[in-house]
């Protein structure tokens, strides 16, 4: 075991290093589309993420679909707008008055959960708010919203009632049952003290204090993730934290536009900051413990921190029982954080390939996802960047633990590099038994197009469908016009699913930055099976985050992890769906527990869901709904 260290430094040897790997790795893809995307993406991320002036007007390069498709026609499963008939009424604040806070064009988050153990998936929608040098007597507050699902996925506002209407300039959010009380707690990230809410049967008590997980008052919390990285049982807390910002600061780096004036820019010129990790004592109370856990990473040149921290993704990257952390840095490099066994972390992500994208160069990365999106050995983590930017998938190698970003080779690449991605997601929307992609999109600044035709304000969110490999790549662009709503223009940021509704297949919510939320129901129509599966753990943490389900499918494995920490700021739903294809049962279903001996069932109907209990085995089944 690696002895912790109470910080990382990152040298100079060790960049290059890693450079040259992930540089020699990439020349696996066609070196004719590599030297062109390279030249474009290139150019287009120093000039716009490095510098404050704009770029000149880029038209984006054209790749023909065939050079990634293969002529594959995806199917169709269109995405209806319900929000408004939902009952969903949630307006995002961000405080906006003009002087382009950073702030202000980042949030915010939103999670599916089963607050009331009804077993329906509720939505938590964070808000921001106006900023206290701008308010002024009589206006109306802003709080975060929690809507109640009858099952039908019709909502109903209860947040006044249910305790969680917590004002704060908010950005992101977590849930975990972190007392193991059997009802699921959240955690509400923002710039400023952060919150902790306890849930008492269906109602939440702030405890922020008492258990020790605010923060400071100057720090500006955005992705949190509860994770149980020393399998004691509990739930740890890890919390992502971004840039030194003030707005005296902010106004010392006035980030400008030619011709326009102050804008939205990069987080180029601001400090970076350390993650938070609090330690929980199993007593209600925790403990921050980032720096001598090996989560502090220093910049030798500076002697301060690296760390600018939108999201995490936690996932046992070597497959030795314990949770490790990937955090997507925006605008340097990516950290991997490998969990020792004990639940102190190594920073290795240049070791790992993570660090950089394909040309060994940080990123704008913001959302994040993993999967084994292949059905294979292969762990694949997903991030979405900046404009211009492509978003990187990096991507094991058969047995070995260390990834190459395939991008380009898996049909992302081109397609991706015209949005600003901030929410990511792996889901089978088709329920075939591979996991696909979507991206939700938006930029940062109101009025880009003005200084870059290409780029939009609004963006269309992006679903790739997953080919299974027939395309020689595996994902394939799906037409808009095959998407139905999914395909509407929004500045969409935070995105999660669930199923909504209990008919099966994963329906979407995606935040926008000032506006009402949108609400997309999966209108799936085809003969594919599936079934769904939620964890009750005992001698693991209540809600068996990080365990894995694995289950066998006419001879192929289909793998799943319990984890609610996805996207951007948001949080997904705990139960699992396995899209099962033409498949009518699941021959073996194997839960891999955290830390904990594996329970197998054999020979599972298809079109249920499932309950199952760490001792006492599968506790309820019921059918879905068609």
């Amino acid at each position: 075991m690696t002895t912790p260290k109470p910080h990382v430094e990152i040298t100079d040897g060790e960049l290059a290093a890693a450079d040259d790997a992930i540089i020699g790795r990439a020349f696996r893809w066609s070196l004719a589309v590599l030297a062109v995307a390279a030249v474009v993406v290139t150019g287009l991320v120093f000039a716009f993420r490095r510098s404050p002036e704009p770029p000149p007007p880029v038209e984006p390069v054209f790749v023909p679909p065939q050079a990634i498709a293969r002529n594959i026609t995806p199917p169709v499963v269109r995405f209806t707008d319900i929000t408004e008939k939902a009952g969903i009424d949630f307006v995002h604040e961000n405080g906006a008055y003009g002087d382009k806070l950073l702030p202000e064009s980042m949030g915010g988050g939103v999670a599916f959960f089963d607050y009331d153990n009804d077993g329906d998936q509720d939505l938590l929608f964070v808000n921001s708010s106006r900023w206290p040098w701008r308010r002024e007597e009589g206006d109306p507050t802003f709080t975060s919203a929690l809507y109640r699902n009858d099952g039908d996925a019709q909502f109903a506002n209860v947040t006044d009632a249910s305790g969680l209407g917590i004002e704060s300039y908010g950005m992101g959010v977590g849930v975990g049952d972190y007392d193991n009380d059997g009802w699921v707690d959240v955690f509400i990230t923002a710039v400023g003290k952060n919150h902790l809410l306890r849930n008492v049967e269906g109602h939440f008590k702030e405890v922020t204090d008492e258990a020790g997980v605010g923060g400071a008052a100057d720090e500006w919390s955005t992705s949190a993730a509860f994770v149980d990285v020393d399998n004691d049982g509990d739930l740890d807390l890890f919390v992502c934290n971004y840039v030194r910002w003030s707005k005296e600061i902010d106004f010392k780096v006035n980030f400008r536009f030619a011709g326009v004036g102050r804008a939205y820019g990069p987080p180029t010129n601001f400090e970076g900051t350390q993650p938070y990790f609090y330690r929980n004592h199993g007593d209600g109370t925790f403990s921050e413990a980032a720096e001598e856990a090996g989560l502090h990473v220093i910049n030798p040149a500076t002697g301060g921190p690296v760390s600018k921290a939108l999201a995490v993704a936690p996932v046992d990257i070597d497959r030795n029982g314990h949770i490790d952390l990937l955090v997507a840095n925006d605008t340097v490099q990516n950290f991997l954080f490998v969990n020792q066994g004990d639940g102190y972390f190594v920073e290795e992500g240049a070791q790992y390939g993570v660090a950089f994208d394909r040309n060994g160069s940080a990123t704008g990365a913001m959302g994040i996802d993993s999967g084994f999106y292949r059905n294979d050995t292969d762990l694949a983590f997903f991030i979405g960047n900046f404009a211009n930017e492509m978003s990187s998938a990096y991507v094991t190698q058969g047995s070995d633990t260390l990834f190459a970003d395939e991008s380009i080779g898996e049909g992302i690449g081109a397609t991706s590099r015209g949005m600003l991605t901030f929410g990511l997601l792996l889901l089978d929307y088709d329920l075939d038994g591979r996991l696909d992609l979507l991206q939700t999109n938006g930029h940062l600044e109101e009025q880009i197009n003005v200084v870059q035709p290409s780029q939009h304000y609004e963006q269309p969110s992006q679903l790739f469908y997953n080919c299974g490999g027939a395309a020689g790549a595996t994902f394939v662009p799906v037409e808009p016009a095959l998407t139905g709503d999914l395909s509407k223009p929004i500045v969409g940021r935070g995105s999660a699913f669930a199923d909504i509704d209990g008919d099966g297949d994963l329906d979407v919510v995606m935040t926008q930055l000032g506006r009402t939320p949108l609400l997309l129901r999966n209108e799936l129509r085809s003969d594919h099976h599936r079934i769904r599966v939620r964890l009750i753990g005992t001698a693991t943490n209540k809600n068996a985050i990080g365990a894995w389900v694995v289950a066998t499918v006419d001879g192929r494995r289909i793998l799943r992890q319990i984890m609610p920490t996805r996207s951007y700021l948001s949080q997904s739903e705990l139960p699992v769906t396995l899209g099962l294809g033409g498949a009518q049962k699941v021959e073996r279903l194997e839960i891999r527990w955290p830390g904990q001996p594996a329970s197998v069932f054999e020979g599972l109907d298809a079109d249920r869901s499932y309950v199952i209990h760490q001792k006492q085995g599968i506790t309820a089944r019921k059918p879905l709904r068609h």
